[in-house]
């Protein structure tokens, strides 16, 4: 049977291409990509990216984006439900650069990183440009605030329609039922969700079709243009060392992400790789070459 809007897991090649779709056409629509571990991730630009997303949130169509990093492709191994979650998601940017390294391992060379703190400025200012209102939803109560004043100084004219700090729980089903008819009611057509993984990814998956527009997990961005926090300087970006400015900077909070996923993951990677060159191998050798000294 088939169920309008289900999406449903390809078959996954050793070399992250899917064999075949069940379902639906494929969320990346158009964009090259790669299944890291079980993961997909698009391979896209800035300029890709929010180009796609504005034109989703001009026809008011309900998507979900989700910036991903190494962190999300660990996660996604242990829990299939939060896989389901990233894998649904129309478009997944790679945030860190060990994904943007796979991807181009994977056999496409032109992937680049697309982030969240600096897609989140890119969106808010073509928003204030085209009259495209959108919202904020995360983060503690200062932060949120000093976030909006950031973005309203930085671009004017921005409609910021909705914003909400949400409690650190989970929402009572009468809370989230006025979330969903404010959002809704707002008129929001970008909704910048800052929640931080897994949460923000499981959030936008269950409530695809409640606004109508697009919803964008950005994580970190939001304690970034607060200027709670700062990122690495752009040389540790470049060589895939942020997550060791991030480390110094939170140890208690980030260690064990960092300690150990980041190495299960070059392992879990490694093996992909591998049995992609094997595969590869095998398909291009002859099955049956003749032995040396026989005619």
């Amino acid at each position: 049977m088939q169920v309008k809007g289900l999406r449903l897991a390809p078959s996954i090649r050793a070399d992250g291409e899917h064999t075949d779709f069940s379902g639906p056409a494929d969320p990346s629509e158009g964009f090259a990509h790669r299944y890291i571990v079980g993961m997909r991730v698009d391979a896209t630009s800035y300029a890709e990216a929010a180009d796609r997303i504005v034109g989703w949130a001009r026809r008011r169509q309900s998507r979900y984006v989700c910036v991903a990093s190494v962190n999300n492709v660990v996660l996604a191994r242990d829990d299939d439900a939060f896989a389901s979650a990233m894998n649904g998601a129309d478009l997944v940017t790679p945030d860190g650069m060990p994904l943007v390294w796979g991807l181009r391992l994977l056999g496409i060379a032109s992937a680049t990183r697309v982030c969240g703190p600096l897609l989140t400025p890119l969106l808010c200012q073509v928003a204030a440009q085209e009259g495209i209102p959108v919202g904020f939803y995360g983060g503690t109560p200062a932060v949120l605030r000093d976030l909006l004043a950031t973005v309203s100084a930085r671009f004017p004219g921005l409609d910021v329609a909705y914003s909400f700090s949400p409690p650190f729980r989970a929402l009572t089903a009468r809370e989230d039922g006025v979330v969903r008819t404010e959002i809704r009611a707002s008129g929001a057509r970008i909704l910048f969700v800052g929640l931080g993984a897994p949460k923000q990814e499981r959030w936008m998956a269950d409530r695809i079709g409640a606004m109508d527009g697009v919803m964008v997990g950005v994580g970190a961005a939001f304690d970034v243009l607060a200027g709670r926090t700062t990122q690495a300087p752009r040389w540790m970006q470049q060589v895939g060392l942020e997550w060791m400015f991030r480390l110094f900077r939170e140890p208690r909070r980030l260690w064990k992400r960092y300690v150990y996923g980041n190495p299960r993951f070059v392992v879990l990677f490694g093996k992909q790789v591998l049995a992609a060159e094997w595969a590869r191998r095998g398909r291009t050798e002859p099955r049956s070459a003749p032995k040396e000294g026989r005619s």
